[in-house]
């Protein structure tokens, strides 16, 4: 079954062994917007830490972990295999 909203929705595979994950999340919107990734705001402190815990602990390929949050007007999923998805909130 697919998703209603499939064409809405960019995937993309980030590193899971960068040492600032949240920084190839920046790039990925500033790709997305075209724009540059110093030009949005600073991604909370807090964020890069669930993410940078996500890949250096990841809980077991059975637990499917995964974080979402809204950042510069998308609305982010990550999963501990490095897969995201990236939603333009309107």
């Amino acid at each position: 079954m697919t998703d209603p909203h499939d064409d809405e929705i960019v995937r993309r595979e980030l590193n899971t062994d960068r040492e600032e994950p949240t920084v190839a999340i920046a790039e990925v919107v500033a790709d997305l917007e075209g724009t540059q990734a110093d030009e949005l705001t600073t991604a909370y402190d807090c964020i890069d830490g669930m993410i940078s815990e996500l890949y250096s602990n990841p809980p077991s390929p059975e637990a499917q972990m995964t974080i979402e949050f809204t950042y510069s007007g998308y609305r982010i999923t990550v999963e501990q295999s490095g897969a995201a998805k990236f939603v333009k909130v309107t």
